[in-house]
């Protein structure tokens, strides 16, 4: 038997999250890093413990010649798709943080190079990798719960000044995208992976306490159907004082009832199921931290693992670019309900 191939990756963009990249890729004996990139300074970044080469754009990295087997794109939402569409177009596989794209258009180019160069996409959802969305997949998938009835995600985060910088790119349009882009599509992701597409959107939006910080709604009250039956509500917020609340998700099915809770959708909160005995699920990995404010679940490593065993032919893509272009589409039907609306600031 072949021996596995070592991976090597590249990461582009330098905050937290490309910083994570980097750790899990340096902590896996199947990877290497190989550079890095970032449009800012070097000395600005605290990356003096990688010892790679740097560039200031992706186009600089891509050209000069290094052997890469993957490039992860950790920079702001508006620059995912051109840039991993440079990188295809190089023969580099590529890993996106969410979302792929800022709408299904751009989502589309990214899976036509990717097609068309015979490299993958893997859209970095890692709220999948929890135990208690393992436990609930498996559950819907064996029927356990029977015809499902309703499904409701609440999300109510805290985002205030010490997120929104004046000047940085986050609250904006073109960069950032919107409440449900940037933080709220791995709940929106959860929700299509267990239940699948959605239809009959209706909603009420409203920019309750970001008038001065963000280019759009901070909350939402959105109901819809599933294609494939029941009915689901998603509700919103980034207006939560000091901090975050909740995210959640309850699920009435012919069976029983199932409520997956938690400041990050991490703890199994109800499990009410006729004839069914809820299994010790192992503990969960904390949210990321931000300093002042925190993220969701910090399982990145699972996100590089699996990039190496599908590289090295073990398995498959854990969230395939297609299911990342849904979750973006369906955000993009939410929001030309909102555009068509009138918030009232």
């Amino acid at each position: 038997m072949a021996e596995p191939k070592k991976i090597k990756f590249a990461v582009v963009g330098c905050g937290h999250i490309g910083k994570r990249h980097a750790e899990m890729i340096i902590g896996n004996s199947e990877a290497e890093l190989v550079a890095l990139s970032d449009v800012a300074a070097k000395e600005t970044l605290g990356i003096e413990k990688y010892n790679v080469p740097f560039y200031n754009s992706i186009e600089e990295l891509l050209s000069d010649g290094l052997n890469i087997d993957v490039v992860n794109i950790c920079t702001p939402n508006g620059l995912h798709s051109s840039q991993a569409t440079l990188a295809l177009d190089k023969g580099c596989h590529v890993v996106v943080e969410k979302p792929i794209g800022l709408s299904k258009a751009k989502c589309e180019e990214v899976i036509f190079k990717a097609l068309r160069n015979n490299k993958q996409v893997f859209a970095v959802m890692q709220n999948r990798y929890s135990p208690p969305s393992v436990w609930i997949k498996e559950l819907i998938e064996t029927k356990v719960l029977g015809e499902i009835f309703m499904v409701q995600l609440n999300c109510y985060w805290n985002r205030d000044s010490r997120y929104y910088k004046s000047g940085g790119w986050k609250g904006t349009t073109d960069l950032d995208g919107g409440t449900l882009f940037t933080q709220f599509s791995h709940f929106i992701d959860i929700m299509y992976w267990l239940f699948g597409d959605i239809t009959n959107i209706q909603g009420k939006f409203k920019d309750f306490t970001h008038q001065e910080s963000t280019d759009f709604e901070d909350s939402g009250f959105v109901s819809f159907d599933f294609v494939d039956g029941g009915m689901g509500s998603l509700n919103y917020s980034t207006a939560v004082a000091t901090q975050n609340l909740e995210s959640s998700i309850t699920i009435i099915g012919k069976n029983g009832s199932v409520k997956i809770g938690g400041q990050y959708m991490n703890e199994v909160e109800v499990c009410n199921i006729d004839g069914y005995e809820m299994p010790k699920l192992p503990a969960a990995n904390p949210p990321n931290d931000y300093g002042p404010y925190k993220g969701s679940a910090a399982n990145h490593h699972y996100v590089i693992e699996n990039v190496i065993d599908t590289l090295n032919g073990r398995t498959t893509a854990t969230t395939n670019a297609l299911e990342g272009l849904k979750v973006v589409e369906i955000i993009e039907r939410i929001y030309k309900l909102r555009d068509s609306s009138v918030l009232k600031k």
